[in-house]
């Protein structure tokens, strides 16, 4: 589904599908429906090309058609749904076996069916004429021929305020420009062969790449034979820019625009032929477009020449920088200090600073702004206008509207157009899923697995690669948008993994203007009637409540709901949500967070009423028990039960969810039905605790699982060895985490070998973590194949003995990149040597003596966070010493907990005095703390303890 064409992308399907022989329409429907389809295709194709075109140079006329045929696709496709639900529910297969029964229930569902087919009969009829007149109107608004006719709006570009911003007035930028950026540049400067030189600036939209590079382009431009500062921007062509750097080097001429792209780089190689140049490219947007820049610039070049390149989009500038002699800058935001300045500077008369009562509101407004200078500049202007503050009531005013559509003023709208550039850049199903995240509240922390999911459910996410899963390509959907600075990675406690995002304000400002602009997501902040003057809403997102006297919510009215697809609920409204009987084509409920008892109108059993329903997220509600009724619908794919610790057991009628991808239950839940195995479109199975060998034996008939989590609370050799016959099977699994009850720890030795012996993962194996249980030896399939491993990224393992065989056959792993190794006896010498563990990241290990681990230099070149639970051994009466921690170039954490039994206190100190030498000379200067613990710790800080269940610490903490 396309933000631009509605329901058209997942309607047009359903056509073709109600013309198989199979519905058994009649005649004049099916040729109602063939018109329709073809309508709708020439519908479909008008509004791709209305949506190439930016809004702003639409015709209003066009708008109003465009949004008209969104609207009249979303009710069609509503329609035939209602049929096709019904078609597929009737065409369940009947398990009665008495002959005499299953000709009643024929005859029975005789009846139905005929009445099925004379409404969508009818339907066809009535949806035919409103597309008769929708058509009738293209034709009069000419909308086929709207991106010939419309010539680009003659618009100012915004960078070029930058390029002649006076330093005086810059806040920030010197000390970013001295302290770093200067550096970088300056780099290889004092070595006799100076070879080129790139640096690429890459950052978010607003955060003054440009201003930065400006200034520091001006302070050390003399030093240079020859320069060019070249503003790029979207839809540049590389002859262009070609001629650009050729005139500000100083060639002038018309010859210039008779030359082709080879000749210019020709040109342009002969004038900076054995100069020492400084050329600006700034804001370049395409890959390939800098592949044909970077032609120009000679790798030769020993001069000391700079080239300097600024983007917003990640892959643009780990292109720019791929060799050694090339480097990337990340620009940040402004410090609170600097941010304070500049906003005070805007507002304030003489940089008096901040009156005392305004200091509250302002500290509020600046924490929305998350140091963007494009954004406080923006919002400072609307506090003061002809060099008057305005009243403190309008501070707070402005305050609340930040991240929800800031007022109609010239200067916030030149800011949303400078981030709309980035929004229009996106291909049209990023800006789809882009827009969608306006659902979340300002800050929210938008987990990364849940809004994919709900991604594929609203069936943004298409099937593009043979052989990849609706997931994975919705998670290229998401690092993408990361990618292209649009929304903000959130890392795991490790720092390692990209667990969820968040939205800068500024971009969330921008895409809830759009989205309410094309009635794609709806925010009810207020009671139950704020809907009363709004019609035709298809998504919906209840936030909040107004907390005023004597104002309680109450539930929407279920007239109002009727054509919404999607709800997410958030805590605070929950008051706002309707009956689920009153949302009869929702596609997508998110309760997550939300506690639904004690509002009696929502009852767990009208769930089975919902048909349509794809996804269900019930995160955290406090529910203890599933509702039967769950099995009713047919075309889930996606059920979030994660977080709810009371419930026991799932119904049986779970295994009628045959489209279900997506199962998250937690590791409490003692009963699983029989029959799991009929859930073959499963693809996410996390947190099930088994004891039984016919659910272990069915797990082998879910081909398409990717990731299993499962704990294990009785053992025996026929469950054994059903395991480890049921996951053989699964060639599609790329996460395997095992874990088991505390109890079990002793007696789990034996079978785990037989895991680590017998079983030969698939190459897509990303994951491997075992928890509360030990191998004796490294699994021989990591052993005799670690090249086999080429995907292997996480490995949580415990053995009894790590040797210095494994810690070598580890480092082969070739996209290793987090390792938690444990192991409970101690070790001879072991020594991470150089080139091992290429790619690791993060790196967790416990073993009895300070000197039996060493990393030596060439090792773990990208590890940042090292973690380690290790004893302190004393020879020839003095401490062990750093253990090579300044041979890890990369790092930025570490923290190591001393056990000092059998050693004195002033050995042990000596022991931490050495290693804390050794941190406050690397020359990343990592956060390190080094703390002490007298013996094996039963509850490290950590880490889990390999003994006992992650609940324990979980309440511990």
């Amino acid at each position: 589904m396309d933000l631009a064409t509605g329901a058209m992308g997942s309607l047009l399907p359903k056509l073709f599908e109600l013309l198989a022989n199979e519905y058994k329409l009649p005649k004049s429907v099916k040729e109602g429906v063939r018109s329709l389809e073809k309508e709708m295709k020439s519908m479909h194709a008008a509004l791709r090309k209305v949506a190439e075109v930016p809004r702003g140079q639409l015709d209003e006329q066009v708008r109003l058609w465009a949004a008209e045929v969104r609207e009249l696709s979303f009710d069609m496709e509503d329609v035939v749904d209602k049929f096709l639900v019904r078609a597929d529910d009737d065409s369940e297969p009947s398990t009665n076996t008495n002959k005499l029964k299953l000709l009643i229930e024929k005859m029975a569902n005789f009846f139905p069916k005929l009445k099925a087919r004379h409404q969508i009969a009818d339907a066809i009829k009535d949806i035919n004429k409103q597309v008769q007149e929708v058509a009738n109107r293209q034709g009069r608004y000419t909308v086929d021929n709207i991106v010939a006719r419309i010539a680009p709006a003659a618009t100012i570009d915004p960078r070029l305020k930058a390029l002649y911003t006076e330093v005086t007035e810059l806040v920030g930028i010197v000390g970013k420009r001295d302290q770093e950026l200067m550096n970088l540049l300056s780099e290889g400067d004092s070595i006799s062969t100076k070879k080129l030189k790139i640096v690429s600036v890459v950052g978010f939209g607003g955060l003054g790449k440009t201003t930065l590079v400006k200034t520091v382009y001006e302070k050390i431009k003399r030093d240079f034979d020859c320069r060019a500062f070249v503003p790029v921007g979207q839809n540049a062509d590389a002859k262009k820019v070609f001629m650009d750097i050729l005139r500000d080097l100083g060639m002038y001429g018309s010859h210039l625009t008779e030359l082709d792209e080879r000749q210019l780089i020709d040109k342009l190689r002969e004038r900076l032929e054995n100069k020492r140049y400084l050329i600006v490219i700034d804001d370049i947007w395409d890959e390939k477009l800098w592949e044909i820049i970077n032609l120009a610039f000679s790798r030769s070049n020993n001069f000391g020449s700079r080239l300097i390149a600024t983007t917003r989009k990640v892959s643009v500038s780990k292109l720019c920088c791929s060799s050694t002699d090339h480097s990337i800058y990340q620009m940040k935001p402004l410090s609170s200090d600097d941010s304070r300045r500049l906003f005070y500077k805007r507002i304030f008369p003489h940089e008096s600073g901040c009156p005392l009562e305004f200091e509250e509101v302002s500290t509020d407004i600046l924490k929305k702004c998350s140091g963007v200078p494009l954004a406080i500049i923006t919002i400072a202007s609307l506090l003061a206008s002809d060099h008057q503050v305005k009243p403190k009531d309008e501070w707070h005013i402005l305050l609340e509207s930040i991240g929800r559509g800031l007022s109609q003023d010239p200067s916030v709208e030149e800011m949303l157009r400078i981030l709309s550039f980035s929004y229009y850049d996106l291909p049209s199903h990023l800006r789809t899923c882009l827009l969608y995240l306006s659902m979340f509240p300002e800050d929210y922390c938008i987990r990364k697995d849940r809004v994919i999911w709900m991604w594929i459910s609203e069936r943004f996410v298409q099937c593009a690669n043979a052989g990849a899963s609706l997931f994975e390509i919705g998670e290229t959907y998401f690092n993408e948008l990361a990618n292209r600075n649009m929304i903000q990675p959130v890392y795991d406690y490790k720092g390692t993994e990209v667990e969820a995002c968040r939205v800068h304000d500024m971009v969330l400002d921008l895409i809830s203007s759009l989205s309410r602009e094309d009635n794609f997501v709806t925010v009810l902040n207020g009671t139950g009637d704020s809907m009363s003057s709004q019609s035709n809403v298809r998504r919906m997102s209840l936030q909040n409540v107004r907390k005023e006297e004597g104002c309680q919510a109450t539930p929407l009215k279920p007239v109002s709901t009727l054509q919404v697809r999607s709800i997410a609920t958030f805590k605070p409204a929950i008051g706002l949500m309707p009956p689920f009987l009153s949302l009869v084509v929702l596609r997508v409920l998110d309760l997550n967070g939300c506690d639904i008892g004690g509002h009696n109108h929502l009852n767990l059993g009208d769930l089975g009423s919902l048909l349509h329903l794809r996804y269900l997220g019930l995160a955290g509600t406090g529910i203890s028990v599933v509702p039967k009724e769950v099995g009713k619908l047919q075309f889930l794919q996606v059920l979030d039960l994660s977080g709810n610790f009371d419930i026991k057991e799932l119904p049986s009628t779970v295994i009628k969810l045959r489209r279900l991808m997506c199962l998250l239950i937690v590791s409490v839940c003692e009963r699983l039905p029989d029959g799991l195995g009929n859930l073959t479109s499963i693809e996410v199975l996390r947190d099930i605790t088994v004891d039984s060998i016919s659910t272990v034996k069915e797990l082998g008939n879910m081909k398409r699982l990717r990731e299993l989590g499962i704990s294990f609370d009785n053992l025996s050799l026929e469950l054994e060895e059903a395991f480890v016959e049921s996951i053989g099977k699964l060639s599609n699994i790329q996460s395997l985490e095992i874990s088991s009850s505390a109890r079990l720890a002793d007696s789990m030795d034996s079978w785990i070998d037989i895991l680590g012996e017998h079983w030969v993962p698939p190459g897509s194996l990303r994951e491997f973590v075992a928890r509360n249980i030990m191998f004796s030896t490294l699994p021989a399939w990591i052993r005799r194949n670690p090249s086999h491993l080429s995907k292997l990224s996480k490995l949580v393992i415990h053995v009894e003995q790590v040797r210095q065989e494994y810690v070598e056959i580890l480092g082969r792993l070739p996209a290793l990149s987090t390792l938690e190794l444990r192991s409970f006896r101690k070790s001879g010498p072991l020594l991470v040597g150089a080139g091992g563990f290429p790619c690791l990241t993060s790196f967790e290990s416990d073993w009895d003596s300070l000197s039996e681990i060493v990393f030596q230099a060439g090792a773990m070149p990208k590890a940042e966070r090292v973690v380690l639970d290790i004893g302190v051994r004393v020879t020839n009466e003095e401490a062990a010493g750093d253990l090579g921690m300044g041979n890890l170039p990369s790092l930025r954490y570490v923290l190591v907990c001393l056990r000092r039994k059998g050693v004195t206190v002033a050995q042990a100190k000596q022991a931490k005095a050495a290693l804390e030498n050794a941190l406050r000379a690397h020359p990343n200067s990592p956060t390190f703390s080094i703390l002490f613990h007298p013996y094996r710790p039963a509850i490290c800080p950590l880490s889990k303890n390999p003994y006992r269940p992650a609940e324990y610490f979980r309440k511990r903490s």
